[in-house]
């Protein structure tokens, strides 16, 4: 948990993902197209990336991936950021925000 916390409160866009998951590399082409440069952090590339899963579980979000984060806040996964989007309230959302 204190990996995600940091990582989510250091960057403006995080975005957690799972190397071999077509829904994560959806949601990463979204942010790409809107111009945001999240961090992309491949879970399954981490040795402790079990617990990196079950800490995004215990945060709220529905599915472990992917599992994006704005200013520190989970916002949500795959669902939750194209609803958003075609709402047209993501974009508000990453107006300020620094990205990496």
């Amino acid at each position: 948990m204190d990996k995600v916390k940091r990582l989510t409160s250091e960057n403006g866009v995080v975005i957690f993902t799972k190397s071999s998951c077509c829904l994560c590399y959806a949601v990463n082409i979204l942010f790409q197209e809107l111009r945001a440069n999240p961090l992309v952090y491949e879970i399954d590339h981490d040795p402790e990336g079990r617990e990196i899963e079950k800490a995004l579980l215990k945060l709220g979000c529905n599915a472990p991936v992917p599992a994006v984060f704005i200013a520190g806040k989970l916002i949500g996964s795959t669902n939750e950021i194209m609803s958003l989007h075609l709402r047209g309230s993501l974009t508000p959302m990453l107006k300020g925000q620094p990205f990496s």
